[in-house]
């Protein structure tokens, strides 16, 4: 199932997977980055909500951009290798 996720998201994961090795990583990185991908969820759903109520579109470049942040988080923090995760981090 791995697998076949990884072939689905391989054009998220090919940016972050590519170069080096996973020199600074640690597993709490990882952590992080599933709770931070899970907030920017959170803060998309809200965004949705309050537009739905609003009745307006406006909101909905916001929505979208706390969408992918969080895809890509997760892409990354669940599928990703530990040099992606570290490069997402930004750790040399």
């Amino acid at each position: 199932m791995k697998d076949a996720l990884r072939r689905v998201f391989w054009p998220i994961l090919v940016f972050f997977e590519k170069g080096g090795s996973a020199q600074g990583y640690r597993s709490s990185h990882r952590k992080i980055l599933l709770a931070v991908g899970f907030l920017f969820l959170v803060l998309s759903g809200i965004s949705l909500f309050f537009s739905i109520v609003a009745e307006t579109f406006s909101a909905l470049l916001p929505i979208v951009l706390f969408f992918v942040i969080s895809l890509v988080c997760f892409v990354v923090g669940l599928l990703g290798s530990d040099s992606a995760v570290a490069r997402i981090w930004g750790s040399r």
